[in-house]
């Protein structure tokens, strides 16, 4: 009893085809979403991360 070869959708993790990326356009939709709050999520923490290192510059040099 073998298992046709297949991967799993990133979005649901429902099996699909291997030529797909993802099950359906809902769940790339879901995907793209991900991807952005993630993305806003990295570059908030840099700009908090920077004003960080400039006050602790600010103080130790200032």
């Amino acid at each position: 009893m073998a298992v046709e070869p297949h991967k799993h959708c990133p979005g649901c993790g429902s099996p699909m085809p291997m030529s797909e990326h993802t099950c359906s356009p809902r769940c790339q939709q879901i995907i793209g979403e991900n991807e952005k709050k993630l993305k806003r999520t990295k570059t908030f923490l840099y700009i908090i991360f920077a004003i960080f290192i400039i006050a602790w510059l600010y103080f130790m040099l200032g």
